[in-house]
């Protein structure tokens, strides 16, 4: 998908940064080796500065390299311009977890707990957010603001305005392959909902500039493009979610008729315990 393209090239630039500094910093030092030596030994000196410059002599361990890249790359954003954003610092960007599962942990006054399997391979950035913000207590006593009219929960907003979040952004990882256009050039039905019950989605303002809000959806959705990147799937709960779905809405302030009628608060939220990577379709 373009975004993971992206952070690649992001994450193979830095790398490629790294490199090329290494290398003037080795050239400098091969230039005042040579220039304390006789011309003799600056002979042999030359071959084996060229050979050093070439990585002949490199004792880079590639585990160590990998390990020190950065994973994941946040974009700040200002509380001064955006009052509803609430600042409590901002994630590493190397370390999370890049394979397995996270467990997400939704405790409701609506009933048993909901979980969810972050998927640290397809999202590790948005894994990881949620993970930070989760650490940081931002969730807890909060409200679900909106039953959405396509068949999602949204949370994850402390101010209930859809504008609240961190003070920062992570882009869009794991955004559902689009289906093929057909024949006639429409784009092709799909058999596999791009959104299936269960899915949990990041849900930006604007879209692609993900904070923490997310969307849990009661049911299959599957618009005619790509929306909402997915960061897992609901393994446990499902039937609180279920019946959060049934609460009548009311009209907010756009008069859209979405404002639960009833509260729907997280009184906490944990992020814990790797596991093996779920497929969203199978909690359908």
């Amino acid at each position: 998908m373009a975004s993971s393209k992206d952070r690649q090239r992001k994450l193979a630039r830095a790398k490629l940064d790294r490199q090329m500094a290494r290398r003037a910093q080795q050239e400098r030092r091969r230039r005042r080796v040579l220039a304390g030596v006789g011309s003799g030994v600056a002979v042999l000196l030359i071959v084996a500065g060229i050979a050093w410059i070439g990585g002949a002599f490199d004792s880079d361990d590639p585990k160590t390299d990998a390990a020190d890249q950065d994973v994941c790359a946040w974009t700040p954003q200002s509380a001064t311009s955006n009052t509803n954003l609430k600042d409590v610092g901002t994630p590493p960007t190397k370390g999370m977890p890049t394979s397995g599962t996270q467990t997400m942990t939704i405790t409701t006054n609506q009933g048993a707990p909901i979980t969810v399997a972050l998927d640290n391979q397809k999202a590790p950035c948005g894994a990881a957010d949620l993970a930070y913000l989760a650490s940081k207590n931002f969730y807890d006593n909060t409200d679900c603001h909106e039953i959405t009219t396509f068949g999602a929960l949204r949370c994850g907003d402390p101010t209930g305005t859809g504008l609240g979040g961190p003070t920062y952004t992570v882009y869009d990882e794991n955004t559902p392959a689009a289906p093929e256009p057909s024949a006639s050039g429409a784009p092709a039905a799909s058999k596999t909902p791009l959104y299936p019950k269960g899915t949990v989605a990041f849900i930006g303002d604007p879209p692609g500039a993900n904070g923490s809000q997310f969307l849990i959806f009661f049911k299959d959705y599957n618009p005619p493009a790509p929306e909402y990147s997915i960061v897992g799937a609901v393994t446990g709960g499902l039937d609180t979610v279920t019946k959060i779905s049934k609460i009548p809405t009311a009209a907010n302030s756009a008069g859209e008729k979405v404002k639960p009628q009833q509260k729907i608060t997280i009184k906490a939220l944990t992020v814990g315990d790797a596991g093996v990577a779920p497929s969203a379709s199978a909690q359908s």
